[in-house]
Order: C-alpha cells, then structure tokens, then sequence
C-alpha cells in the first residue's frame, strides 16, 4: 500500500512540474486547456488538424477496433446498441498501473462527419459530457478536430490528478487520430 501512495505521489509530482500553471499549453501540433468548473469537475479542451477528410476522422473515431490505438489506456471499446438516434457504448480504460481499470458506458449522439457527442449513463465515471467536433477546412481535405471533455474523478481521486492525467491523454489521443487518419 505504502508503494502504492508513493508511486502516485511521485506521478503527481511529475505531471504538475510538466505543465503550466495558467491550464493551457500550445504545442506546434496540438493545443490543449485544462480548468476545474464550479461543480468540481475536471474541463478538458483540446484541438488539432488534420491532413484528411472529416469522413474519415470520423470514421476512424467511431471504430472501436482502432479505439486503443487512439485513445491512451483504452482497453476495450464495445457497441451494446444502435439506432437512428445514436449508439449505447461500453470502454474500459486503464488509466494508469497503479489505478483499477474504469468501465463507462455512454449513451453517443451523431451528426455524420460533423459531430460525436457522449454523456457517461453508468460505470465508474460518476458524471462525464463531452464531444468531437470536425470541421471541413482547405475544401475539405483536411480537418479541424476539437475534443471538449468534462469529467468528475472516479473512485474519489483527487481532480488534481485526473485533470493531469486527461491534460496528458487529450494530446496524444489527438496525435494517435492524426496518425491513423494520415496513413496511406
């Protein structure tokens, strides 16, 4: 146990001498803000482009068999219904070795190639909202791709903690999408 506390400590430590204390970071490919709301939960806002179509950035978003090449720690990505209206969706995600994995399952809302909004109905994410928005830019053959995310910790973690943890996840998720929608 005593393992345990240090190991997160230590990864507190690190993840808060990495960033900056104003919550925003710009990189040359990826800009990301991180903030609390009044409710207490952790605000993630991050976008990027990418060299190819929205039909196929969303595509690639809506494909559970990529979802772990994209999303950090996702170890399973199921569909448990479709409609019309949208998709019941179960992950489970793995967010760190020494954390349990978390299981969410999200009620997905569609706007073709435009838009994939999620609201967290069950699991260990108390409360969670969030959407991919794709913009058509340079007559559509490229994509402007904006992930808003907000989240309460699960398990009672501190928020400081998990808005580290979605701060360093939001980038590399962005960058894996680009990755897997730039191949040949």
């Amino acid at each position: 146990m005593r393992s345990i506390v240090l190991a997160l400590s230590l990864s507190v430590v690190l993840a808060t001498s990495a960033l900056g204390a104003d919550g925003d970071e710009q990189e040359s490919d990826v800009a990301v803000s991180m903030r609390q709301d009044e409710q207490g939960h952790g605000v993630v806002r991050a976008h990027t482009e990418i060299a190819a179509p929205p039909e196929v950035v969303y595509r690639a978003l809506l494909d559970c068999d990529r979802a772990a090449r994209i999303m950090p720690g996702v170890r399973r990505c199921k569909v448990l219904s479709s409609s019309a209206e949208g998709e019941i969706r179960e992950h489970v995600v793995r967010f760190s070795f020494f954390l349990p994995p978390v299981r969410s399952t999200s009620r997905v809302t569609l706007e073709q190639d435009r838009l994939i909004r999620f609201t967290c109905i069950r699991g260990d994410i108390r409360a969670c909202d969030g959407a991919w928005r794709l913009t058509p830019i340079d007559g559509g053959r490229r994509t402007r791709v904006v992930y808003d995310f907000w989240a309460s910790p699960p398990f009672g973690l501190p928020l400081d903690l998990v808005g580290r943890m979605m701060r360093r996840d939001a980038p590399a998720a962005l960058r894996a999408l680009r990755r897997e929608c730039e191949r040949p």
